[in-house]
């Protein structure tokens, strides 16, 4: 996959060869559109609102974090968001599942137990959003539902749609799976409530600013050290993330030397990955360390994301879902 999507982001003529299949592909994704439209395909309409988080195009975008940001500031106004997932790689036998995070990512998927802890609110997962969803409602207080992904899960009815894109990659070559990188025509953006660039955003585009000040050391997170510490070291970057060199970029804007460790998303690892037989730092994601914590690494560490949103994007999250739903702590019945 990391082959094509080097192909799909630097516009290889080859790729117009594939472009019938994108066709029969966008014809599908469309019909299935219209399907749900007519009501030929149920939605299921929750009694609070719901607020979709997604992105149109194949790998990392940013929007997971945005995700655990959005939910900080529900909290924030006033609101008692949960989120719902569909815990991707999860090994679980019966779904939906709650998550804590502290929850096994083997059983419940790894962005699922990293975004229940950057959220610190009730979160539950399973490949169908509804049943989740519904789960949640049964268990929690919540009166908002956010949906980490699930732009194309049409069967939960949203009151909000946000779409995330990549500031540099955009669009890629514009073209549908398997030409290119994009879920559903790039048209689908019209029809999305909230744009989202991580980077810097065109006119009427929300810009999302990602930070990584900070490293956590992995099996004890009062261990905090500045990115800046490491300043001309040589380390050990380890990334089983969608884009992993946005996350070897940072850790190279922060002056230190780099030796690449790049690994499947999603990467079930083993002590074997991240054992390199030398006691220089070992850097990861916040995905990866919640895969990481058992294998009692003596200089590992990991660099949570943190972003930045301005504050008429702010403000215009609360007057759409002012629009949507009763007062904040109200629940319907």
């Amino acid at each position: 996959m990391k082959r094509l999507e080097y192909c799909w982001y630097t516009r290889r003529p080859w790729l117009i060869l594939l472009t019938p299949v994108s066709f029969i592909y966008c014809l599908g994704m469309r019909l299935r559109w219209l399907c749900y439209r007519a009501g030929l395909l149920s939605r299921e309409r929750l009694p609070v609102p719901v607020v979709v988080v997604g992105n149109l195009t194949v790998g990392g975008t940013g929007k997971t974090p945005l995700v655990g940001w959005l939910a900080r500031h529900l909290q924030q106004a006033g609101y008692r968001p949960g989120i719902v997932a569909r815990g991707y790689r999860g090994k679980a036998r019966h779904w939906p599942q709650q998550v804590r995070a502290d929850s096994d990512p083997v059983m419940v998927g790894d962005e699922a137990v990293m975004l229940a802890g950057m959220s610190n609110c009730p979160m539950a997962v399973g490949p169908q959003r509804v049943q989740a969803a519904q789960a949640l409602l049964e268990h929690s207080g919540c009166d908002v539902i956010i949906s980490d992904d699930g732009l194309q899960h049409y069967a939960l009815q949203r009151d909000i749609e946000i779409a995330v894109i990549d500031g540099v990659r955009r669009l890629g070559n514009g073209f549908c799976l398997p030409a290119g990188p994009l879920r559903e025509p790039a048209s689908r953006l019209r029809r999305v409530d909230l744009l989202v660039v991580n980077g810097l955003g065109n006119h009427g585009e929300y810009p999302m600013r990602m930070r990584t000040p900070h490293a956590l050391r992995l099996n004890n997170e009062n261990d905090v050290r500045e990115l800046a510490d490491f300043r001309g070291q040589q380390v050990h970057a380890v990334a089983g993330i969608g884009n992993p060199e946005r996350f070897f970029g940072a850790l190279r804007q922060a002056g230190m030397h780099v030796a690449e460790h790049v690994f499947p998303d999603h990467h079930g690892y083993t002590s074997r990955d991240v054992d390199f037989d030398d006691d220089l730092p070992v850097l990861m994601t916040a995905k990866d360390a919640v895969k990481c914590r058992g294998f009692r690494l003596q200089n590992a560490w990991y660099v949570p994301v943190t972003i930045d949103m301005g504050a008429d994007f702010s403000a215009r999250v609360l007057e759409l879902l002012d629009t949507e739903t009763l007062p904040p702590g109200v629940v319907a019945t």
